[in-house]
């Protein structure tokens, strides 16, 4: 059983804040256009070409714009779901997104990562035993096996059961609770992605402008 959990709950505050300065209209970053579709929709298409068995996606501020654009591609193994508290952190935003699959291999993967190849995230699941205490995750620098999580994040894969042991009380972002899953001997993979493009997070707006010009 592989499901899939994409968070899409942020405030948008540092694209808002960069389309004011620039003088742009408003507009969420997940809904920008890429080519035809929003950033959303190309995240969402990348994941579910995996062939994972679910899908969640999670969603926080601004979840009425946000599911609109979702509608069309929503079936029985592709649901929206909401944080039942807008200010939270990522790591409540991921809970939420575990309670609400089955128990099994869960793809973590931030919705604002559309760059993020479907053949990545494959090798993502396919890279973990699920017999180990494991995690694989997308390289930020060295691969293979990890000494250390500094400066990893989405996507990753690992067993939901590591999830619900490391994520309730958090209350922070990714990369601490990655870091006591390795200090308790979790054992940490990197895999490379096909190219550095993947490695973007459309966060601000030269963010998606490089990804506008460099994708197809």
């Amino acid at each position: 059983m592989v499901s899939a959990i994409i968070t899409a709950a942020g405030k948008n505050k540092r694209m808002s804040d960069d389309q004011k300065a620039l003088g742009l209209n408003i507009q969420h970053k997940l809904l920008l256009e890429l080519h035809g579709k929003p950033v959303i929709i190309k995240t969402l298409e990348n994941v579910k070409n995996t062939g994972v068995d679910e899908l969640v996606i999670v969603l926080g501020y601004f979840s009425d714009e946000i599911k609109g654009v979702l509608s069309d591609y929503l079936d029985v193994n592709v649901k929206v779901i909401f944080n039942p508290d807008l200010n939270v952190e990522l790591s409540d935003t991921l809970l939420n997104g575990v309670k609400n699959v089955k128990s099994g291999l869960c793809l973590c993967a931030a919705a604002d990562q559309p760059t993020v190849s479907t053949d990545t995230l494959n090798n993502l699941i396919n890279a973990l035993d699920s017999e180990k205490s494991m995690v694989t995750i997308l390289a930020r620098g060295k691969s293979g096996y990890l000494n250390s999580t500094n400066g990893l994040g989405m996507p990753f894969v690992c067993h939901s059961k590591l999830l619900k042991k490391y994520l309730p009380g958090e209350e922070d972002n990714l990369n601490p609770i990655l870091n006591n899953m390795f200090e308790d001997g979790v054992i940490f993979y990197g895999v490379n992605p096909h190219n550095s493009l993947e490695m973007v997070n459309i966060n601000q707006w030269d963010d998606y402008i490089t990804v506008l010009k460099e994708t197809k």
